[in-house]
């Protein structure tokens, strides 16, 4: 008599068993086969972490997700057992933690003018000052470990009328804490931020140029990148040091009058998406790509967070790179 695995399945009684669990190994080989650690930001769904977990891995099919807020609570600022909760929940989904997106140098510069950005964004449950950011990097060194992931999301200072008086002293900061995170294995990573001194990929590339620390790398955004009138890509991402990037946010923006901006779906406005995730996949990047919607167009950020999330699937199916 000729084995096949169905017969088998079958005088093991596991026939049913095998219909049942094909969509998620055929998921599983899917998502290994995706080049990029394709993730959420949670908080973009719902401060509901479990219900973010299950929206992520059962609903979108993903194994990783970055942390930033949940139950109206900075990442930053959960309790002992909160945590353990957390992690219980990521278990439970088998979900892997891409980075911890702090808040960590969303402040002001001291003793600089005060910025017009300063306290005027959403900073996601979380305001710490000047004087609490070395603790404030502990406590995120110390998630890391919590959480099983290598990499702590940071970002320069409330963006200044003339950042250049500041600039080289923000510099010396920003590898200080490279320094730190060293010590314990752990990668920095700058994100540039419209709102911060550090916006688009020419400014990026001169701040990695100015600390060339190994693990002091860039949270590539080039939504924010547009947001602030530059093209991220290619202009802004041809500048950038491409093995210095060690994560990316997925978000899309639409020009408005008077130099303003609006997010947008994934696919919907006017950052090359396909050009960027062809030339990300070309050059290497094998790390986070973590969607970052901010849209709200769909009335909820759960409702608008799917619908990007499927704008995001449906970009890298044109830029020929399979996720799920």
């Amino acid at each position: 008599m000729a084995f096949t695995r169905r017969t088998v399945l079958a005088g093991f009684g596991l026939a049913g068993l095998h219909v049942a669990i094909t969509p998620f190994i055929k998921a599983e080989m899917t998502a290994s086969a995706c080049p990029f650690k394709l993730a959420v930001i949670n908080d973009e769904i719902t401060q509901d972490f479990e219900k973010a977990c299950q929206i992520v891995s059962g609903d979108f099919g993903l194994g990783w997700i970055e942390l930033r807020s949940m139950w109206d609570k900075n990442v930053t600022a959960l309790s002992a057992k909160e945590v353990e909760d957390a992690r219980k929940i990521l278990e439970a989904h088998r979900l892997q933690v891409t980075d911890i997106a702090s808040p960590l140098f969303k402040t002001d510069w001291p003793g600089a003018p005060r910025s017009s950005q300063s306290e005027s964004r959403d900073q996601f449950h979380a305001d710490f000052d000047a004087s609490a950011q070395d603790k404030l990097l502990e406590r995120c060194i110390s998630l890391c470990k919590s959480f099983n992931t290598d990499r702590i999301r940071c970002f320069d200072y409330w963006r200044l009328d003339d950042q250049k008086p500041y600039r080289a002293a923000i510099n010396a900061k920003l590898q200080q804490a490279a320094e730190r995170c060293a010590k314990d294995n752990i990668i920095l990573l700058l994100e540039n931020e419209m709102s911060c001194n550090t916006a688009t990929g020419e400014e990026a590339a001169a701040v990695l140029g100015a600390i060339p620390n190994k693990n002091f790398m860039l949270n590539w955004d080039p939504g924010n990148s547009a947001a602030i009138g530059s093209t991220p890509y290619p202009t802004g991402y041809q500048s950038l040091p491409k093995d210095r990037i060690g994560h990316c946010h997925c978000k899309d923006v639409v020009n408005k009058p008077d130099h303003k901006y609006e997010w947008a779906a994934v696919g919907g406005g006017i950052v090359d998406w396909v050009g960027q995730l062809q030339a990300l996949r070309r050059d290497g990047f094998r790390y986070g790509l973590s969607l970052e919607t901010h849209w709200r167009g769909a009335g909820t950020p759960e409702a608008s967070t799917r619908i990007s999330m499927d704008g995001l699937k449906k970009t890298l199916t044109k830029a020929g790179i399979a996720c799920g």
